[in-house]
């Protein structure tokens, strides 16, 4: 009780005490300056780093030690029974209307705070994914400090589907029980919420993520189930200094994909793919050149001539039943495909650098 914070006290407990006196004489409601006080002591709660439990507890044990001295003054002056229930529903009263603006000053302090990290923190994630040179080390450290947000060994990017919104988690207001806004910040799992260490732009017109630790961080319920029905790409982890790339390769892969993923899509699983979507032109040079013998079929024939020969690939140039049984056919269905594919691409077949190059164009074709 000493300081400063044990001086507002006194001041609130004071104004309390000549607020409910002016009530009782049928003055006017407070002023400004007296619901100030009240803000102050929320505001002062959250200072300290404390919830509103305690004050939450302080108003109740005052109201009560507060009703028993009235009490024993009303008896003393043989006041009637209908008088001393009009005095305790003042009493209770005055303390509600007391904590309703405690309560406002304490969301009012947290929506500065959070208001003024969440800046900090947007300005944060810019840098890390300025897409320039490489940001300067002592930039992004008191940037991070000042976002408190301790730097992470590895990031990682993660693009959305900017079609698919986030739900919304309520938010609480001064007019919501004491309990309830004391324990706002724990978040239970599933409410769409994403944890505070994870930093977000999902206004932006291209909505994402940065994943501080993806290893572990993926492993959170709450992100897991933020990333449900987003379109969610998740990049490969980087170094921060490369968190952009790592945005960029996960945007690559979302938008060659033909539909929107419901289940989050992890690029370390893709990144033979993401290779080839580094360099669509020289890709597609690679696929005219390579795949020209397939060029005189129809669309149909091309697909299984193509399918075939990218498992036959794929298998190590496997066999007929090894190839039917990637394809999902009969073993002499494969076999007669794999006599036309060797007929088409004869003795290309024989160099590893073709092999590569057909592997590559096939990957990159669109199947249907």
């Amino acid at each position: 009780m000493s300081g400063q914070f044990g001086a507002g006290i006194q001041q609130g407990v004071e104004t309390a005490l000549a607020e409910f006196i002016d009530r009782v004489a049928g003055l006017p409601a407070p002023d400004l300056r007296q619901v100030r006080v009240y803000r102050s002591l929320g505001r002062g709660e959250l200072a300290e780093g404390r919830s509103l439990d305690a004050l939450q507890a302080a108003f109740r044990l005052g109201a009560r030690i507060a009703w028993r001295r009235y009490a024993r003054v009303a008896r003393r002056h043989g006041l009637g029974p209908e008088q001393l229930v009009t005095l305790a529903e003042a009493v209770f009263a005055h303390i509600d209307e007391v904590a309703a603006a405690s309560v406002q000053g304490y969301m009012d302090a947290r929506t500065d705070r959070a208001g003024a990290l969440g800046r900090a923190r947007h300005r944060l994630l810019d840098l890390l994914l300025s897409g320039g040179a490489d940001p300067d080390p002592a930039e992004l450290a008191a940037a991070a400090q000042s976002a408190d947000w301790p730097l992470p060994a590895l990031l990682a990017g993660v693009s959305l589907d900017p079609r698919s919104a986030a739900p919304a988690a309520p938010r609480p207001t001064a007019r919501q029980p004491l309990a309830r806004v004391a324990a706002f910040g724990s978040r239970p799992p599933g409410d769409g919420r994403l944890p505070e260490h994870v930093l977000a732009n999902l206004d932006d017109p291209q909505p994402h993520l940065l994943l501080p630790d993806p290893a572990t961080t993926l492993t959170d319920p709450r992100v897991t189930a933020a990333l449900q029905g987003r379109g969610a790409v998740i990049g490969p982890a980087v170094p921060p200094a490369l968190a952009a790339q790592s945005l960029r390769w996960a945007r690559l892969v979302r938008v060659s994909l033909p539909q929107a993923p419901e289940q989050p899509v992890d690029c370390r699983d893709r990144l033979a793919d993401l290779l080839l979507l580094t360099d669509p032109a020289l890709v597609r040079l690679i696929a005219e050149r390579r795949l020209a013998p397939l060029a005189p079929l129809t669309p149909k024939q091309r697909d299984r001539l193509a399918a075939t020969l990218l498992a036959w690939l794929q298998t190590g140039r496997g066999t007929a039943p090894q190839v039917a049984a990637r394809l999902g056919i009969h073993p002499q269905t494969a076999r007669q495909r794999l006599h036309r594919v060797h007929r088409l691409f004869g003795p290309s077949l024989s160099s590893p650098d073709a092999r590569f190059e057909l592997e590559v164009a096939l990957r990159a074709t669109p199947r249907p």
